[in-house]
């Protein structure tokens, strides 16, 4: 519909320049210039070389958008950008440029968290979010539980890793096994030719004193080199399929139990997964298979939807925008620590009432010098 909010979203938390463009929960445009290539060699981000390439890459992709979505600037109802969590450098970069085309245009400016981004983006796949909604979130960098009443303002986190992410995880193990970067595609595809009870690997924190709905994948990841490395020092061939999907099977095995009883535990009958992760064909069917035993609704965005992209980013500022939220002004702080706690951040008056402060005041700095 017209009268619906039209939104421009730009993510740069890590090593993909995103910009989306959505019209209320319809999405128009979904522009990505990926870095991949350029980590590739390294095995794994490296956040100078982020950050450069999102400075390549933001006009050509925010022009690319709005071609896409057949749409002027001046059209916009409002830009939004990830203020965090991320690599502080990277962040820097998608905050300037919104700062910059909010100024310009004369547009209100939304700063939004990238974790309650990635729950609003099943918005443009399966309509509006249920309230409260429960949300599995497995990426690189972030292995979390949150439930959220309002996603605009309300998000609030049952559980997360202790140590690796779920994603972390895959790419080591693909390093150890010479996959290369990144390790989540490659694991998915050869899992499928392995068996995964072939290797018993264990299972962190599923004891019944352990924390219920905490992760822990750093003694897994420990437990599967050292079968590797037991292996080849007997001079025996790695059975990589096996091996792959046995690691995987552990780990989805635990991301699912615990998110299921998350939602028996808070009488939500709903799930939704989102996150790099979430886009894993073992997850996804795991899910699917543990929340019809349980009559859990699961809802999973398509696998584009689900890794760093601009249109997770438009989609809670259309929210935003939707539910009269206020805009961040233009002292906007990038803020690679910002909890999820804070779907958005309106502006520095409302950074200066929280613990994390001398955050905001660092990246400001940052910012302007």
């Amino acid at each position: 519909m017209a009268d619906e909010p039209l939104v421009l979203g730009i993510e740069t938390s890590c090593d993909e320049t995103g910009v989306g463009i959505v019209r209320g929960t319809t999405l128009l445009a979904d522009a990505i210039a990926s870095s991949v290539d350029t980590h590739a060699r390294f095995g794994g981000v490296v956040p100078e070389f982020a950050s450069r390439a999102h400075l390549e890459a933001m006009v050509p992709t925010i022009e690319r958008a709005l071609k896409t979505a057949g749409i002027s600037a001046k059209d916009l109802d409002g830009i939004a950008v990830t203020a965090g969590p991320g690599l502080a450098g990277a962040l820097l970069v998608g905050v300037s440029a919104a700062k910059a085309y909010a100024y310009a245009l004369n547009k209100p400016l939304y700063g939004v968290n990238h974790l309650a981004s990635h729950i609003c983006v099943d918005q443009l796949e399966h309509g509006p979010l249920p309230e409260p909604t429960m949300a599995l979130l497995v990426s690189g960098g972030h292995s979390s539980l949150l439930l959220a009443p309002d996603i605009t303002s309300d998000v609030r986190p049952m559980g997360a890793t202790i140590d690796d992410a779920a994603g972390e995880a895959f790419d080591k193990i693909a390093r150890v096994l010479d996959l290369g970067f990144p390790g989540g595609p490659v694991i998915d595809r050869l899992a499928k030719e392995g068996d995964p009870k072939a290797i018993a690997f264990p299972r962190g924190l599923t004891g019944s004193r352990d924390p219920a709905y905490d992760f822990s994948f750093s003694g897994l990841k420990t437990a599967v080199a050292r079968w590797i490395e037991a292996k080849r020092n007997a001079g025996e061939e790695v059975p990589v399929r096996d091996v792959a999907a046995s690691f995987q099977e552990a780990v989805v095995d635990v991301l699912t139990r615990k998110a299921v009883r998350a939602c028996k535990d808070e009488g939500v009958d709903h799930l939704m997964i989102g996150g790099g992760v979430a886009a894993n064909s073992r997850l996804r069917a795991l899910a699917q298979e543990r929340c019809e035993r349980a009559g859990i609704r699961l809802r999973v965005p398509r696998p584009g939807l689900c890794t760093d992209n601009g249109a997770m980013v438009a989609a809670l500022g259309a929210e935003m925008v939707a539910r009269n939220r206020p805009a961040s002004d233009l002292e906007l702080s990038a803020d690679s620590s910002l909890p999820v706690t804070e779907p958005h951040v309106p502006g520095e008056a409302h950074a200066h009432s929280h613990d994390h402060d001398h955050v905001h005041e660092v990246s400001k700095k940052n910012l302007y010098s």
